[in-house]
Formats: C-alpha cells, structure tokens, sequence
C-alpha cells in the first residue's frame, strides 16, 4: 500500500479529497441527483476537493482478474483507479435493488482494494419507505473488509421522487443542507485523521495463514 510522505503541516492545511461516487448505472437512472447534490454541497467548503466519479463512465469487466499482479489490468479499470487512489475519503451514492445495491457497484468496489483502505466512507442512499438503508447497511460490512473506515451517520432520501424537483433542488433546502453539513464534517473529520495517520505511521496489518 502507497502511503504519503507528505510534511505534517502540509497534510494539516491543504484540503482532503473527496471522491463522490455515483453508484447506479441503469437507464433512466435517478443517482445523478443526490450525487449532484452532494458533491455541490462539499465543494462550498474550503476544506474539500471534490471529484465526481460516475461509473456509467467505466466500462468495467464483469469478471475479474485473476492471481497475477503482473497481469496489466483492463484499461477501464486503471482509468477509474487513478480517480480513486488518490482520495481521502469517499462518498457513495446508492439505490436500493431487492434489498441492496447494485451489481454495477459491488463490481467497482471489487476491482480495487488499496485504493480504499484506511479512508473514510460515507453513504447516500434512495428508495421507497426505507430510503434505501438496507443497501448502506450491506456496503458497510463490504467496506470494512478493505480496513476502511465507515461512517456510522448517513443520509437516506425515503420515497425519493418527492424529495428533489424536476431541476435536482431538495424540495426542503434548510433540512437537507443541515444533513449534508454534519455528514460533511464527520467526513473531513475522518479524512482529515487517517489521512494523519497513514502518513505519520504505519497500520499493523495481520497476516492471515
């Protein structure tokens, strides 16, 4: 894993980047919204860089490389990996397909794995009645699998046709901006400490049998 040698000081006074991911990739899909969202909301702060990654983009394998690491990976995929690695933390925007997330994103996650360690991620979901928390529920135990750092708060938008007009504004602008500024501090806050920390020591990984 690549970590930074970057002065103290630097890492302390220059912006954390953020990459918002749109995780749908299905026609006629309603992820842009949130994630548009989102991602305005974090670039009005200062301590914010914000990259939009959209994974209709990315015309990703469905099935995945193999054992050698030597092996040149798929051009899709190296394009799309060096959006991600450098980050420092993540947001994800989901739907919620038959109690989870889409196909389209456990396929994105799975092609990286250092690209997201020891970084926070934060979630944004949509549904019906339960806005989509059972998706956000199953990506956490995903993440954490890659020692990442999952935001315990969320923002989840229930019966989500009714909560953005034809344009992409939150129908309630004082409700959604007050979410977005709390998940956007507890999202620097993390990015700003990992990001310390990958830099000042190491992370005592176990080696499995």
């Amino acid at each position: 894993m690549t970590i930074s040698t970057a002065p103290a000081e630097q890492v302390d006074s220059a912006p954390v980047r953020v990459a918002v991911i749109v995780g749908s990739i299905r026609t006629d899909r309603f992820c842009p919204t949130p994630s548009n969202w989102i991602a305005d909301q974090a670039r009005k702060r200062e301590d914010m860089e914000v990259d939009l990654v959209d994974l209709a983009d990315y015309d990703l394998p469905v099935v995945l490389g193999g054992n050698d690491e030597n092996a040149p990976q798929p051009e899709a995929v190296t394009e799309l990996g060096q959006r991600l690695a450098p980050a420092d933390g993540f947001v994800v925007v989901t739907p919620i397909y038959n109690r989870s997330y889409p196909a389209s994103l456990k396929n994105a996650i799975d092609w990286f794995y250092t690209e997201w360690q020891l970084k926070p991620v934060g979630f944004i979901s949509y549904g019906g009645i339960t806005g989509g928390l059972q998706s956000i529920d199953a990506l956490r135990s995903v993440f954490t699998e890659f020692h990442s750092v999952p935001l315990r708060d969320s923002i989840t938008f229930a019966n989500f046709w009714q909560n953005f007009d034809h344009d992409g504004r939150p129908a309630d602008v004082e409700r959604t901006s007050k979410l977005a500024d709390g998940f956007l501090d507890q999202l620097a806050w993390w990015a700003r400490t990992l990001q310390q920390a990958r830099t000042e020591r190491p992370y005592p990984f176990v080696e499995s049998e």
